[in-house]
């Protein structure tokens, strides 16, 4: 069997990620998606060998342009200053940002829970990717957690997911369940909203510091 061109095998990610945020990952098949694709069943098994497979590389793919798109802004936004505030601003911006450009894996990302799309027989090379892009999703929180309060332990760290990852999905989730075909960018109410909350969040200190009790000793 001939190999599959590339293109194709963008657009049958293209069409699998719109189908995702469309119907859910659960009722993404070969044969649904080989229809909407238009490309036949065989193209799909040949090129990634199982949907788990496909699926796993399409929430790669988008998860890891919506890293690489945090990151750059979050740059952008520390500038020479190292304005941490305005930083962690712009990493819980970048759900708008991101669905301006991509808004079927926008949806995707903040409406699909990853274990439901990732089943068990995610193929190893996958999984260890997902594994690696989720170290570097760490790493930026760790990061911006010590530039803001100069910590990196869990409880300051959750709070900075807060501001990072719950406030955007709260706030932005509604705004992208309206037709794929017509998408409409989130407006600039609910992100000054986002804004004004995570610089409320940030104004409070994080909990101290836990440490484990330290075993007594007897005379």
């Amino acid at each position: 069997m001939a190999r599959p061109r590339v293109h194709d095998l963008h657009q049958v990610l293209d069409t699998a990620e719109r189908l995702v945020a469309e119907i859910g990952a659960g009722k993404v098949t070969v044969r649904t998606l080989a229809a909407a694709a238009g490309v036949p069943n065989g193209t799909i098994y040949h090129a990634f060998g199982s949907i788990s497979a496909l699926l796993g590389q399409v929430w790669l793919r988008a998860a890891t342009d919506f890293l690489d798109l945090q990151t750059e802004l979050v740059e952008a936004a520390l500038g020479d200053a190292g304005d941490s505030a305005a930083a962690v601003v712009a990493a819980a911006d970048t759900a708008a940002v991101f669905a301006l450009r991509r808004p079927a894996a926008a949806r995707m990302l903040l409406t699909v829970k990853k274990d439901d799309l990732l089943g068990p027989q995610l193929p190893a090379e996958i999984a260890d990717a997902l594994l690696a892009l989720d170290k570097r999703v760490v790493a930026l929180l760790v990061r911006l957690t010590h530039l803001r309060w100069g910590r990196r332990d869990g409880a300051a760290v959750e709070v900075l997911t807060t501001c990072v990852v719950d406030l955007p999905t709260a706030l932005f989730r509604r705004a992208l369940t309206g037709p794929l075909d017509r998408p409409a960018p989130i407006g600039a109410d609910a992100r000054e909203r986002l804004a004004a909350a995570v610089r409320a969040v940030l104004s409070v200190p994080p909990p101290p510091r836990t440490h484990p009790a330290r075993p007594t000793t007897k005379d």
